[in-house]
């Protein structure tokens, strides 16, 4: 495999005026492509709008010698996600790659989380994600190539590895695995590759002072997923300080107990077998 480039390829970063999304973004423009960096510049809990984020980064890979353009869109409408995309068509012409990192987290108890909480969590982490890609898909559908990664938690995934506070944002991180699938299945045919990014940094959301989890050791692996030597599609990357390993979704083994119609009790009577056979090997 030659050297992984980007070179006449545009690609589109949500969130990335800072930490993960940032990151991506320069090293993207490094090799070579074409960065819309969108960041609505918003605080921590979503409040807010600075368009100095974004246009720091640009201002940043242009002194490197990159090409990128700043856009400041607030993810949580739907017009306004087309208008990313349209943006980047404007700048530069096509998109070849949308990288939806743009997130938000916000912890409270199931009974804390209150209905704008949770109404504005599913903007962003669902519905933006939603519209981000039904925008983008067409023009990659027309040039017979794309590449989208879209971004889960480990915190989704598992029970051991989340903790109380998380319900709506496991909740949005989850639905983009969802979504990677459904689109994976619907785009197999079309040249786009479709995946998810289960990134671990310190960022201003996962505050750790740990340099082995500087975004640096995750960027990488987006990058290569968003990129053309990447043939996978319907995979999650889980990456943290240099590590990277890949999730898929599979079904146990059955335990049979036909043939005639099952009781509860006869299920409950199974039922440690039936996990047994679910449960990952060593």
């Amino acid at each position: 495999m030659g050297e992984i480039r980007f070179d006449g390829q545009v690609v589109v970063v949500t969130g990335a005026g800072r930490g993960l999304g940032a990151t991506y973004a320069r090293l993207i423009a490094t090799l070579g492509g074409s960065v819309v960096v969108h960041d609505a510049g918003v605080a921590p809990d979503g409040s807010g709008f600075d368009p100095a984020v974004a246009d720091g980064v640009v201002a940043e890979i242009a002194a490197g010698g990159g090409t990128a353009a700043a856009c400041h869109e607030n993810l949580e409408d739907a017009a306004a996600c087309r208008r990313v995309v349209e943006f980047a068509l404007a700048q530069f012409g096509r998109v070849d790659g949308l990288i939806h990192n743009a997130g938000l987290v916000v912890f409270a108890s199931l009974e804390e989380t209150a209905p704008e909480v949770w109404t504005r969590m599913i903007r962003i982490g669902v519905d933006a994600a939603f519209h981000l890609t039904r925008a983008a898909v067409p023009h990659m559908r027309r040039q017979g190539y794309g590449r989208i990664v879209l971004t889960t938690s480990g915190r989704a995934m598992r029970v051991e590895d989340c903790v109380p506070g998380l319900v709506a944002y496991a909740t949005a991180k989850m639905a983009q695995v969802g979504l990677m699938v459904g689109l994976a299945a619907e785009l197999r045919d079309a040249g786009v590759l479709v995946n998810a990014i289960s990134p671990v940094a310190a960022t201003r959301v996962l505050r750790r002072s740990a340099p082995e989890l500087l975004p640096d050791y995750v960027a990488p692996g987006v990058a290569f997923l968003a990129s053309s030597a990447c043939n996978t599609s319907g995979a999650v990357l889980n990456a943290a300080g240099g590590r990277f390993s890949t999730s898929w979704w599979d079904h146990g083994e059955a335990v049979d107990l036909g043939p005639t119609l099952a009781s509860v009790d006869e299920v409950a009577s199974r039922w440690r077998q039936i996990v047994a056979r679910g449960a990952p090997t060593e």
